[in-house]
């Protein structure tokens, strides 16, 4: 081995304890948590069980809160994408003082606290909130909307914190594309549409991936904005997981909830990767 292998390895070695102490430590523990009976005297038994997992895989309301988490964060991740392309465009394009100011513009969720931005969300549309009023004064609606504590709420307050996790990976794809591709397809009687279809989409797709992987990833482990914007009227299963380790100290239960969730997350992922995996390849040719 080389002076120069040493040194990397040494360079790596706290790197590599972080994640070890931080990450598969933590795991680890909460694996073998899951397979633990519950406890009488403690937060877990000595012995060792399946119950939890039967308990969850064989209970239609752990499936149908399961399927909630999956489904919003699929439709938060969609709605990003959707919203996220053309900022990204948008910002790409962008030069000088116009960029920096809407590299502010795309920062700013992430510049309030999350309790804070919630209780934001919380007073606009509250029944006498500033949303339904203005609607009243318009006549679209005829009495206040409820519109707190609903799915439709805590996709909209998702998605309005993650379309930085979006907008930043595509716009740095979409900055690497040289603008001779677009010219020389232009030139080949290729329509925008064209362009957009057949070079620019596939190109950006480096970019979409990882945001589309990012996103969905955080909207589904998230707590807090489905714990205050959906209240006990709509059940998500971090909220369900976050209950059973600190409301009933069910440790075990909660550790096997969260293992599903994991689970089944790392699946959604999979299956997104072997769908787009052509396209990938594409995009790196």
């Amino acid at each position: 081995m080389t002076r120069l292998s040493r040194f990397r390895i040494l360079l790596a070695l706290p790197a590599v304890g972080l994640i070890f102490v931080f990450m598969i430590l933590p795991i680890t523990n909460m694996v073998d948590m899951s397979f633990r009976t519950t406890g009488t005297t403690g937060p877990f038994g000595d012995a060792y069980t399946l119950g939890h997992y039967n308990r969850i895989l064989g209970d239609g309301y752990y499936w149908g809160v399961l399927l909630r988490s999956l489904v919003t964060a699929a439709m938060v991740t969609l709605l990003c994408l959707i919203v996220s392309y053309p900022i990204a465009w948008h910002l790409s394009k962008a030069r000088g003082t116009k960029a920096v100011v809407l590299y502010a513009c795309i920062a700013s969720p992430l510049m309030t606290g999350v309790l804070v931005r919630n209780f934001g969300w919380m007073i606009i549309v509250a029944l006498n909130g500033p949303l339904n009023e203005v609607l009243l004064a318009f006549g679209i609606i005829e009495r206040p909307l409820r519109l707190l504590f609903t799915q439709g709420l805590v996709i909209l307050a998702l998605v309005h914190v993650f379309i930085p996790f979006m907008v930043l990976p595509i716009n740095n794809a979409l900055r690497n594309i040289s603008p001779t591709l677009t010219e020389a397809a232009a030139s080949m009687g290729a329509t925008r549409l064209d362009i957009l279809r057949d070079v620019i989409l596939p190109l950006s797709f480096p970019g979409i991936y990882p945001g589309v992987i990012l996103v969905y990833v955080l909207a589904v482990a998230a707590y807090v904005t489905p714990a205050l914007l959906g209240g006990q009227m709509v059940s998500y299963m971090p909220t369900l997981i976050i209950s059973e380790l600190t409301g009933t100290f069910q440790w075990p239960l909660g550790s096997a909830m969260a293992i599903v969730l994991s689970l089944s997350s790392l699946g959604v992922v999979i299956l997104f990767t072997a769908m787009t995996w052509k396209m990938m390849e594409r995009s790196r040719a």
